[in-house]
């Protein structure tokens, strides 16, 4: 069972690409939001692979990097992070994206973080990028041990005051088999807000996007066992503390 709301002040959100956060996490960020927690948003990318148009790829992570921010806003989110030196679609978990995660770990000092799951997922291979997988793999080596471990990239200490932290527990987004649900069914249309903020990746879909996410959110409400009309995202959460 996850840690009652009550008892996280700090949540952590990374994720490859803008985006990502928004259809894996958007409607349960947004009710974070409402009951007072403060939500990071760190992107591992800006995006620059991604668009269904003529956009001059040079302009993309500009583009990506606004939109990301208009989306978090529309959740009630306003720390919105990037890390700069990875490219989108080659995003590998190295040292040095573990490193950089760290330091954004110690910076916030959450007790909850979403990430997305290092595993592919075989039911819905879409949500397995593998810019996903990689983020998730270096975020999971990141949290533990590398944050809790003083001896791991000892200058974040020395050199930037970054103390140790252990985060006390992961919420995977994407997870196949994933058993934690969050009823979203009131903050869904903050949820689409958020995608259609993402102007770049989904405009294309038109009134098809808010289909597809009911149709998601529904499908997870049911395997909750939820009644009709319920909406939901799901997780798989793993105690870390």
């Amino acid at each position: 069972m996850p840690l009652p709301d009550a008892e996280v002040e700090r949540v952590l959100v990374v994720a490859a690409h803008p985006d990502d956060i928004d259809f894996g996490a958007a409607g349960t960020v947004a009710t974070f939001v409402d009951a007072g927690l403060d939500v990071t948003y760190l992107l591992c990318t800006y995006g620059d692979q991604g668009g269904f148009d003529d956009t001059p790829r040079d302009q993309m992570p500009v583009i990506r990097a606004a939109e990301q921010h208009a989306a978090a806003a529309a959740v009630g989110v306003t720390d919105v992070r990037f890390l700069d030196g990875y490219r989108d679609g080659w995003l590998e978990p190295t040292f040095e994206l573990q490193r950089d995660i760290v330091r954004v770990i110690r910076d916030v000092r959450p007790q909850r973080m979403l990430v997305q799951s290092p595993e592919r997922n075989w039911q819905r291979i879409q949500a397995s990028h593998s810019d996903h997988m990689a983020a998730g793999e270096a975020t999971i080596r990141a949290i533990y041990p590398a944050a809790r471990n003083p001896h791991a990239w000892p200058e974040l200490v020395s050199d930037e005051g970054l103390q140790p932290w252990s985060v006390s527990e992961v919420w995977l987004m994407a997870h196949e088999g994933s058993g934690h649900f969050v009823d979203v069914t009131d903050t869904f249309d903050r949820k689409v807000a958020a995608l259609r903020a993402h102007q770049s990746q989904t405009s294309h879909l038109g009134d098809e996007l808010e289909t597809m996410l009911r149709s998601w959110s529904t499908t997870m409400a049911a395997t909750a066992g939820w009644p009709e009309g319920r909406l939901a995202e799901a997780f798989t959460v793993v105690p870390t503390a």
